[in-house]
């Protein structure tokens, strides 16, 4: 067993629990945005709020209540309950040095993404599609929406759940380096359930190789802001893309 600090008390952690206790903060997180999420809508609906007929709302509601509320509540609930407090968690004001990480990471991010998109196009590797995108063809305006929701809801619920918690979790037994990797994992494995379609190892492949930017950001900074700015820059720089695609902004 090791014992470490990071933003909070050192503790003494067993490997094998701290094992399963990541993989269950993770999926345990992913399991609670969807009852929240299913509770709301449900609440909606029923006082005759037609969610079907409206994907932007909907799509609104599952970023807000599940990234943002439920992420946000399992996360915090979780530092409470087993004493760590929102301590354990580092967040401050960006510094220039934290600036400097942000966007020198949302940089390598897309460099990595355009060298994967590469890779996979050479040798015929097709990715599975996100769901948000059947909302997005539907009615395209749902992509312009998720570019501030990126920066408010899914960089910050999404960062403080795997980065905040889980990889700091798994810091306390294995170090930095090894809860970054295992942290990408569980952080791309729980994504698999929002894919459609074939090419669900390819999408995750992406993630595995790109998630550990995150990991570093924050390990290298200390402040979770900074990936989750990261975080958000890169998916509100897609998002704001795919409208342009889908509305003729971009040349064919």
């Amino acid at each position: 067993m090791s014992r470490v600090r990071f933003g909070g008390r050192a503790r003494s952690a067993s490997p094998g629990r701290t094992l399963f206790a990541a993989a269950a903060l993770g999926l345990g997180g992913y399991a609670f945005a969807v009852l929240v999420v299913g509770l709301a809508s449900v609440a909606l609906l029923a006082a005759g709020v037609p969610l079907t007929e409206r994907p932007a709302l909907l799509l609104a509601l599952s970023v807000v209540m599940g990234q943002g509320v439920a992420f946000g509540t399992f996360a915090l609930g979780y530092l409470v309950y087993t004493g760590r407090g929102s301590g354990f968690v580092g967040v401050r004001v960006p510094t220039l040095r934290d600036v400097g990480w942000s966007v020198g990471g949302t940089v390598a991010l897309f460099v990595g993404l355009v060298a994967l998109s590469a890779l996979f196009s050479a040798f015929g590797v097709q990715s599975a599609s996100n769901a948000v995108e059947q909302f997005g063809e539907r009615d395209p305006r749902v992509f312009l929406l998720l570019v501030p929701l990126s920066f408010l809801f899914i960089g910050p619920g999404e960062e403080l759940l795997y980065r905040g918690v889980v990889q700091g979790r798994l810091r306390e037994a294995f170090g930095p380096w090894v809860a970054i990797a295992a942290s990408s994992f569980v952080f791309a494995v729980v994504h698999v359930f929002s894919l459609q379609g074939a090419g669900k190892l390819a999408y995750l492949a992406v993630l595995l190789v790109l998630s550990p930017v995150l990991g570093a950001a924050y390990e290298r900074t200390g402040n979770l802001v900074v990936p989750s700015l990261i975080h958000g820059a890169f998916n509100a720089v897609q998002f704001y893309v795919a409208y342009l695609g889908a509305t003729g902004g971009l040349p064919s």
